[in-house]
């Protein structure tokens, strides 16, 4: 949600925000017209999983009825729950850049209860994660919609994925925005070029990868290493290795020890 048009601040994305029920109404706008892109293109179906904070945000009175909603938490893929092998592309609407670069309500997961993700070697957030776990399904991710620091992380990954920059980053808080009906229009008609143009990409579960996480909190990193597997590197950083798929569920049960260990709010 942080990275659908016009919204730039928790008091947009989270309940019970002034602005959140607005923010609602944009976030099912933006994924309107990427459905309808993916119609226009020649899709069969789309399903659209609700994935941002308690994953209820979606009005589902509002959505394109073309379209199947999954709604609600605990998921035990999180983010990408729903996506099997049998999908064509994934499309990525509403996302925001990585903890620590200057983006709008740019972090990882967990407001800054998360300092750093490393994918093996490389710094990674939500985008590098989602978009390596996509391509252990062989789904390639077509699109990718959010401000310009998201745009330009998703293309750092893979400049193959088409990416509509909706607002531009100012600082954490602040962006100047593009007009809504250019930004959905935008959505819109990219999503249909992105899916005419999709790459063959060969599914590759079995690779071992390594996932590194750095905490703010040394109190996460004791209570993850009981998790078979999870090894310390030092007080606030942990480690696992295992393929991709499992990397990406098991860090969506890390978040779920992280929630009830801490109490920060994000953002802040």
């Amino acid at each position: 949600m942080e990275g659908i048009t016009g919204l730039v601040d928790a008091e947009d994305v989270q309940p019970p925000g002034r602005d959140y029920e607005r923010g609602r109404v944009l976030m099912t706008e933006d994924t309107n017209a990427a459905v309808r892109g993916a119609y226009d293109a020649g899709a069969t179906a789309v399903l659209v999983n609700d994935a941002h904070g308690p994953m209820r945000n979606l009005l589902p009175d509002l959505l394109d009825p073309r379209a199947t909603l999954i709604k609600g938490r605990p998921k035990p893929m999180g983010m990408m729950e729903g996506l099997t092998s049998e999908h064509d592309a994934v499309l990525c609407v509403g996302f925001h850049a990585r903890a620590g670069v200057l983006g709008v309500l740019s972090h990882s997961f967990m407001g800054h209860e998360i300092e750093d993700i490393w994918l093996d070697d490389q710094v990674t957030g939500e985008i590098g994660l989602f978009h390596a776990a996509s391509a252990a399904y062989g789904v390639p991710v077509a699109l990718l919609t959010g401000d310009d620091a998201a745009c330009t992380e998703m293309t750092a990954w893979d400049p193959a994925v088409a990416t509509v920059p909706v607002k531009y980053a100012k600082d954490r808080f602040a962006a100047q925005l593009v007009p809504v009906a250019e930004a959905q229009a935008a959505i819109e008609t990219t999503t249909l070029t992105a899916l005419q143009n999709l790459p063959t990409l060969p599914a590759n579960r079995t690779a071992t990868r390594q996932l590194t996480v750095r905490w703010q909190s040394a109190s996460v990193t004791s209570h993850l290493t009981a998790i078979p597997g999870v090894t310390r590197q030092d007080d606030r950083t942990v480690t696992v290795e295992a393929d991709m798929l499992h990397l990406y569920r098991l860090f969506n049960l890390f978040l779920r020890v992280a929630t009830a260990v801490t109490t920060n709010p994000p953002y802040c």
